[in-house]
């Protein structure tokens, strides 16, 4: 019963053409088993085995969908990073080189008349006791002390205010507001 080579237009895979061939062998086990069993007598046969499962395919095989979800994924959150980066450096530099522009041809402004409100005089106020304006600017160093920076221009800024006022509260003499 010796057959020649199969020949496949395509080639089955592994796993599929493991499980056909051990279904041939019990074929041809079961009717060999059969023709013994009717000449023997009542002998049970004993129940074939079941059928080895088909080996699980790769990780990478059986969540192939996924894959491109995951790479799409991955671009757009890289897209967000560089775009959100790209743009905080463009906000300095503009910061840094943008010099005020000038216009060469003035606009001809036509200026209306504005009514004449009723004004109040202005009053004067009587100037802060030198001994007070330290206490202001001492609780406005602790103040400042207080604020937790969100970015290194921020920090720096805060520094540099409190620098100004401890050379205030340090002084001889305060300036008068």
């Amino acid at each position: 019963m010796s057959e020649g080579p199969k020949l496949y237009t395509n080639k089955p895979k592994k796993g599929t053409a493991q499980v056909k061939q051990f279904q041939q062998q019990q074929q041809m086990k079961g009717t060999g088993l059969s023709a013994s069993s009717s000449t023997m007598g009542a002998q049970p046969s004993p129940p074939p085995p079941p059928p080895p499962s088909p080996p699980k395919e790769s990780f990478v095989r059986r969540y192939k969908f996924v894959w491109p979800l995951l790479l799409t994924v991955n671009l757009a959150v890289g897209a967000y990073f560089f775009m959100r980066t790209r743009k905080n450096n463009t906000v300095l530099e503009e910061k840094e080189v943008a010099p005020p522009v000038e216009t060469t041809a003035p606009v001809p402004v036509t200026e209306k008349p504005l009514p004449s409100l009723p004004t109040a005089p202005v009053k004067l106020r009587d100037p802060i006791p030198e001994n007070q304006q330290r206490e202001i600017f001492k609780w406005l160093l602790e103040e400042k002390r207080k604020v937790k920076p969100s970015n290194p221009e921020e920090k720096k800024r805060i520094d540099d205010e409190k620098a100004i006022l401890k050379q205030f509260i340090r002084a001889s003499s305060i300036p008068t507001f």
